[in-house]
């Protein structure tokens, strides 16, 4: 399968920062997280749609990140989304940030996402979804 790769741009805000203007290695989870967001309403749905109109939670089962170089504040970064695997009941997705202006890797990383009811049983994406994420 070749994957989609969904291109999102964040500006590294002062309240990401530490006292030396470097990110807070945590906010690289919360970007990640922006792109697949952004990355799947791109494919035609959204979080939303998913939760409310089928009960589709995607739960986050493993979180890994490989920091590179730092960023700082104010930088613009772009966050490559990709889907690195898809399962019936489980979504696998990869990640690079960029620092937009120069195209410096500041980090990769990927989610382990399993599809879980509002009750947080697992269950098997319907068939809707797994046609756009399988897409190429």
């Amino acid at each position: 399968m070749t994957a989609p790769v969904h291109e999102t741009a964040v500006r590294v805000r002062y309240a990401e920062t530490d006292q030396m203007g470097v990110v807070y290695y945590a906010n690289f989870f919360v970007w990640f997280e922006i792109g697949r967001v952004e990355l799947l309403r791109a494919l035609g749905h959204s979080y939303r749609e998913m939760e409310k109109l089928d009960d589709c939670h995607i739960v986050v089962a493993e979180a890994l990140c490989s920091y590179k170089k730092p960023a700082v504040y104010d930088d613009l970064l772009r966050i490559r989304t990709r889907i690195l695997q898809v399962r019936r009941k489980t979504i696998r997705f990869g990640y690079d940030v960029l620092r937009d202006a120069s195209g410096e890797l500041l980090a990769t990383g990927e989610t382990l996402h399993v599809i879980c009811s509002k009750t947080g049983r697992p269950k098997s994406l319907p068939e809707k979804y797994l046609r756009a994420l399988l897409q190429p």
